[in-house]
C-alpha cells in the first residue's frame, strides 16, 4: 500500500544549494512551513568548493547586462529587489570577514564554510525543515504537488525547482529540474557548458601543450564581448578567467581573438627594441613583457634565429600583429565536467520575472541555475541564486 504523503508543508523546495537555501529562508521568515529536500548528504556542496574554497559570494558591479539569457530583461526584477548589498548586509550580520579581490569580486577572508553555516543558521531560525539524502523518484500534481522520495512521499501546494544545472556532475549535478519542468509543460532553452575551458585541435596544441601552466594577463574577445583577465595555457588548450568569460558566448566554429599585450602596440614596441637592443635575441626581448616559456615559443615559431637587430621589420610587424590579435578557433570545450555553470535551461518565457512562478502551472516555481539566466564569472551566478531564490520565497 502506497504511504500517504506528509502534507504538513506549505512549500517543498528541491535542492539545498544557494538558490534553494535562500528561497527556504525567505519563505520561512514569512511564516511558511518549508521542506527543503536534497539527494546529497550535505547542503551547499557547490558553495563549499567555490572561489577556491573561499566562496566568491557576490560582485559589487551586478548589472543585468552581465547575465546571458534568451530574454535579457528577465533578470532585472529579481536583481533589483534583492541586490548584492542585501546579501552583503546578511554576511556582515553574521560577522563574516570578506574582501574585494579584483573587478568587484567579493570573497570570504576565511572559508566558504562560513557562508554555508550562515545560510543554515538563517534557515534554522526560520523554521525550515531540511532533509538530506532524499532521492527524488517522482513528482506529480493533483490539487497539490506530491514528491515521492527514497524516504516516502511529501505534499505541498507549492513546489520550487532549485536543483541547478548539469555542471560539475561529480558534485551530484543532475537534470532533475529540467526533467520536472518538461513534465509540467515548461519549455527549455538548449543547455550547454558555460564558464568552461576551451579545447583545440592538434595544430594549435603543438604550441599550447608545452606551455601548460603558463599564465598571463590578456584580453580575450569574441565579437563585441571582451574580457581582460588572466589567461592560462593547459594540456588541452586554454583556460583562466578571460577564457572562461568568453566561453559562455562562444559557439562552435567561431574564432576567439587574444591580445597578449593589451597595454601596448606590440609591433611598434618590437621595432623600438630592435633599435634599442639590437644584439639581444628576440626571445629575450619578448620576455620583457611575456612569460619566458611563451616568449621562447613565439620567437621560435614566428621569427628567424639571431639578434633582433638583424631582423627585417616585416616579421616583427607580423609578430606584433599576432600578439595584439591572435585569432584561434577552438575545437570545443571541456564540457560539463569542468564547466562552472550551465547555460540555457527552463525558458524564462514560461515564468514570471516578479515571482519565478510558472505562468501556466500555479504553485510551481523555478530558480537559480535551473533557469535560463547565466551570469559572468566573479560572483554573478551566486547573486542570481540569492536574488531569484529570495523573490520566489516572497511568493510561495
Amino acid at each position: 500500500m502506497t504511504p500517504k504523503p506528509s502534507s504538513s508543508f506549505d512549500t517543498i523546495i528541491l535542492g539545498a544549494g544557494a538558490a534553494g537555501l535562500m528561497c527556504a529562508i525567505a519563505a520561512g521568515q514569512r511564516g511558511k512551513r518549508v521542506l527543503l529536500l536534497d539527494h546529497a548528504d550535505a547542503a551547499g556542496k557547490k558553495i563549499l568548493i567555490s572561489g577556491g574554497g573561499r566562496c566568491n559570494f557576490t560582485n559589487l558591479h551586478i548589472a543585468p547586462d552581465r547575465f546571458i539569457s534568451a530574454n535579457r530583461h528577465f533578470c532585472k526584477s529579481a536583481l533589483a529587489r534583492y541586490t548584492q548589498q542585501d546579501f552583503i548586509a546578511l554576511v556582515r550580520k553574521h560577522g563574516i570577514a570578506f574582501h574585494e579581490k579584483t573587478l568587484g569580486q567579493l570573497f570570504c577572508d576565511g572559508s566558504a564554510r562560513q557562508i554555508v553555516a550562515m545560510l543554515l543558521a538563517e534557515a534554522d531560525a526560520a523554521g525550515v525543515d531540511i532533509r538530506l539524502g532524499h532521492r527524488i523518484t517522482e513528482v506529480s500534481h493533483a490539487g497539490s504537488f506530491t514528491v515521492a522520495t527514497s524516504f516516502g512521499p511529501f505534499a505541498a501546494p507549492a513546489l520550487v525547482l532549485a536543483t541547478g544545472g548539469l555542471s560539475i556532475p561529480k558534485m551530484g549535478a543532475t537534470s532533475l529540474a529540467h526533467t520536472i519542468a518538461t513534465r509540467f509543460g515548461l519549455p527549455l532553452i538548449e543547455t550547454r557548458p558555460g564558464l568552461v575551458p576551451l579545447t583545440f585541435t592538434a595544430s594549435d596544441l603543438a604550441l599550447m601543450l608545452p606551455l601548460s601552466g603558463v599564465a598571463l594577463d590578456a584580453v580575450a574577445r569574441l565579437d563585441k564581448r571582451q574580457f581582460q583577465e588572466a589567461l592560462l595555457f593547459t594540456h588541452r588548450g586554454l583556460s583562466g578567467p578571460a577564457i572562461l568569460q568568453v566561453s559562455s558566448y562562444w559557439r562552435s566554429g567561431e574564432a576567439v581573438t587574444l591580445n597578449l599585450l593589451p597595454e601596448m602596440d606590440a609591433a611598434a614596441w618590437l621595432r623600438d627594441r630592435k633599435r634599442a637592443r639590437p644584439k639581444a635575441e628576440a626571445k629575450t626581448v619578448l620576455a620583457e613583457h611575456l612569460p619566458q616559456r611563451l616568449a621562447q615559443a613565439l620567437a621560435e615559431v614566428h621569427l628567424p634565429p639571431g639578434p633582433i637587430g638583424d631582423l627585417r621589420d616585416a616579421p616583427l610587424n607580423a609578430l606584433g600583429a599576432m600578439l595584439n590579435g591572435w585569432r584561434l578557433t577552438p575545437s570545443g570545450t571541456e564540457g560539463y565536467a569542468k564547466a562552472e555553470v550551465t547555460l540555457g535551461g527552463i525558458d524564462t518565457a514560461a515564468l514570471s520575472s516578479q515571482t519565478m512562478q510558472a505562468n501556466a502551472v500555479p504553485g510551481l516555481f523555478a530558480i537559480g541555475e535551473a533557469v535560463d539566466v547565466t551570469g559572468w564569472l566573479g560572483g554573478y551566478n551566486f547573486q542570481w541564486a540569492w536574488s531569484s531564490g529570495w523573490v520566489a520565497g516572497q511568493a510561495v
